[in-house]
């Protein structure tokens, strides 16, 4: 039971939503504060949909390998 409440609270972003978080630090606050997630929300997942068109820094976040391979390529880094 924990684990399938872990999956319903977990969203899904796609990379082109990162370009509406403020500043270059993207973790869990920052895309709840973009109103990008509900505030319910306990973890996220990044995946490879769209252009990131800014360098970003990932924190705390799962991340697809094709989004991972776009975030490097704009310039920025995943930390854990």
């Amino acid at each position: 039971m924990a684990l399938a409440l872990a999956w319903l609270a977990t969203a899904q972003v796609r990379l082109s939503e990162l370009n509406a978080v403020e500043g270059d630090v993207v973790d869990l606050d920052a895309l709840k504060a973009a109103d990008l997630v509900k505030d319910s929300v306990l973890r996220a997942r990044v995946f490879l949909s769209g252009d990131l068109g800014k360098a970003v820094t990932v924190k705390g976040l799962a991340v697809t390998k094709g989004a991972r391979e776009a975030i490097e390529k704009a310039g920025g880094k995943i930390e854990e």
